[in-house]
């Protein structure tokens, strides 16, 4: 049977419950903060620390999320996802001590493993066939939007609105807007057939992995781990951080730099990046990342430096979200994606758990510039790994290599 590309409807379509997603239970969190931790009466670094333990439970529920999109589907997974995370907010809206809304954070979590990044890959990859990994790159750069309007329009609206009534207009757009998007989503023909037992699904999966590469799938884990680690510490703080460097509302203004950015990168990979291998991004992301914060230790509070650190954070950023989908794609095909996209999504929220509540407490005990030198020590360790691995993929094999066209 031949395959059918992706139809662009349905990319424009995730492009949206993405931005959304990311949005409402993402990037907001931060500009909010301040807010909840002086309604709850707790330290701000409390408050991350409950955002770093919902992000562990996220973390935890990402593989089973993935099996549960190889075999059920993932566009009709994107439904109750998009339910929960409603619920969630409204109920994080309604908290009524900082208990109940730690609660309701690990819910949020919980749930943006079934709407974000991880199960709109494996969906594309399910519906469009050949042209998954083009779709996937196309998926981003759309996404990559999300920082540029959440940002300044959480701050917005924390102008008019307390954070409660943000929240609960947050839950109305997920409710509303995604959840129509992903039931559409989920009534699309796959052209991979779910597997007729969760134990023909776990078989597929493991054994798509032949002895030499299991090795590979660790060190890209690791990898993965790492980059999070630096991502999640970087984005959660981003705007307080740019800001407390004595820039005051320029900072705000030179962080929506970074969607921006985002969306060039993906957007020069999508017109250039054809010839290089989806290791060759890996490593180029993680050095992105590494030289942005490396130029913003060594200008900072110069305007000039700290605009080329959120452009060159950004680029790296945004190329990390299209390896994150495509790598496993590229080196392990599509046979049981779903649940390998499950656990570099876990690996990454395994280690980006305790990221905004260490990077916090790194800031207010050790200052600013300790913790971005401690950035950047993991943004070199993931560089090396990633290189490693391009290194590894590139050398001979006794075994058939993993093809993208199964």
């Amino acid at each position: 049977m031949t395959e059918k590309a992706a139809p662009a409807g349905l990319i424009w379509a995730l492009g949206v419950t993405q931005i959304i997603g990311y949005g409402t239970l993402y990037y907001s969190f931060s500009i909010l903060a301040p807010a909840m931790a002086r309604d709850f009466s707790v330290p701000l670094d409390w408050l991350f620390g409950l955002l770093s333990l919902s992000l562990l439970f996220g973390g935890l529920i990402a593989p089973k999320a993935g099996a549960w999109a190889d075999q059920f589907g993932a566009g009709r997974l994107m439904v109750p996802g998009s339910i929960a995370a409603g619920i969630a907010l409204v109920a994080a809206a309604y908290s009524a001590n900082a208990i109940a809304f730690g609660i309701s954070l690990v819910v949020m979590e919980m749930a943006s493993a079934f709407v974000l990044y991880g199960t709109a890959f494996a969906a594309i990859v399910q519906i469009g066939g050949r042209s998954a990994q083009r779709s996937i790159t196309h998926l981003t750069l759309i996404a990559g939007f999300a920082s540029t309007l959440f940002w300044p329009l959480t701050g917005t609206l924390s102008s008019h609105l307390d954070w409660r009534t943000i929240y609960l207009v947050f839950a109305a757009l997920n409710v509303l807007v995604c959840l129509p998007i992903h039931f559409w989503v989920g009534r699309l023909p796959r052209q991979i057939e779910a597997p007729s037992s969760p134990d023909q699904q776990a078989g597929e999966a493991n054994s798509s992995l032949r002895p030499a590469q299991n090795g590979l799938f660790t060190l890209m884990l690791v990898a993965f781990a790492i980059e999070g680690l630096v991502l999640a510490s970087i984005l959660t703080h981003m705007v307080p951080m740019v800001t407390a460097l004595g820039l005051g509302t320029a900072g705000l203004m030179t962080s929506t730099l970074f969607g921006p950015s985002q969306v060039a990168s993906r957007l020069l990979n999508m017109l250039f990046g054809g010839r290089l291998s989806q290791t060759t991004l890996a490593v180029i992301s993680a050095g992105l990342l590494t030289a942005g914060l490396s130029v913003l230790l060594m200008t900072s509070p110069w305007l000039p430096g700290v605009v080329m650190f959120a452009v060159l954070f950004g680029l790296g950023s945004g190329l990390a979200s299209i390896v994150g989908g495509t790598l496993p794609l590229e080196l392990f095909g599509r046979t049981g994606y779903g649940a390998r996209l499950g656990w570099v999504s876990a690996a990454r929220q395994f280690s980006s758990a305790m990221a905004p509540f260490a990077f916090a407490f790194m800031m207010q005990a050790w200052g600013i510039s300790k913790a971005i030198s401690l950035g950047i020590a993991a943004g070199v360790l993931a560089l090396a790994l990633f290189s490693a691995m391009a290194f590894l993929s590139r050398r001979p094999s006794p075994f058939t290599p993993v093809v993208l066209s199964r």
